[in-house]
């Protein structure tokens, strides 16, 4: 079987880290091998951007710089660690891509999802994932989460309206790709989830061994 790329979007506080990884050990139990990346990051370049666009002190950024960073930072992403991993037959599993700044960029900060869109396909060389798994709870809920754990980065910091603005722009999403973008009901529980994740996978894999 040929590469996949497959990407895991939500909320902060969504609860997809846990599952990446019982996603991995899914894949390989069944011999494939499996490249975990996260964005913004994924490089030594990419980390450093991470650094400023999450950093709590920029309070200053606007929101333009913000877009065009998260794309910076996933250029050099695409370039260093998703395609080759691709190249090589791999299954990359990444933590974010080009869906999270369509929605809290171009629905959140109001720039308009076409505008990001277009500084994407640029950045990553029009790369679309094969499969996006959404994660959809609502912010109240995955706040209470992440404020749980720790105090939160610059956008975890963002007002409720901003998360409720991103969790909308995450269903437009759903609604624009529906071949692309399978939601999941990520309040259930843990062992729930991990259940139709890999029903999710499996249907994939035998999709892709039939073409």
């Amino acid at each position: 079987m040929e590469s996949l790329f497959i990407t895991v979007e939500g909320t902060d506080g969504a609860g997809k880290s846990t599952q990446i990884e019982y996603l991995k050990e899914f894949l390989q139990t069944k011999e494939f091998t499996v490249t975990i990346t996260r964005e913004p990051g994924g490089t030594r370049i990419s980390e450093k951007i991470r650094n400023i666009i999450l950093d709590k002190n920029n309070i200053e950024m606007s929101d333009r710089t913000e877009a065009l960073l998260y794309a910076a930072s996933r250029a050099q992403h695409v370039e260093e660690t998703i395609v080759p991993a691709l190249r090589r037959g791999d299954i990359v599993i990444c933590d974010r891509f080009v869906d999270s700044s369509m929605v809290y960029q171009g629905r959140g900060r109001s720039l308009g999802y076409e505008a990001v869109k277009i500084i994407n396909d640029f950045a990553t060389g029009q790369l679309e994932p094969d499969l996006t798994i959404l994660f959809d709870v609502k912010p109240e809920i995955s706040l209470k989460r992440i404020n749980a754990k720790k105090k939160g980065d610059r956008l975890e910091r963002e007002k409720l309206s901003f998360h409720q603005e991103v969790h909308n722009g995450y269903r437009d999403l759903a609604k624009m790709f529906p071949n692309r973008i399978i939601r999941i009901d990520a309040s259930r529980s843990v062992k729930q989830i991990r259940k139709d994740i890999e029903l999710i996978i499996e249907n994939l894999l035998s999709t892709k061994e039939n073409t």
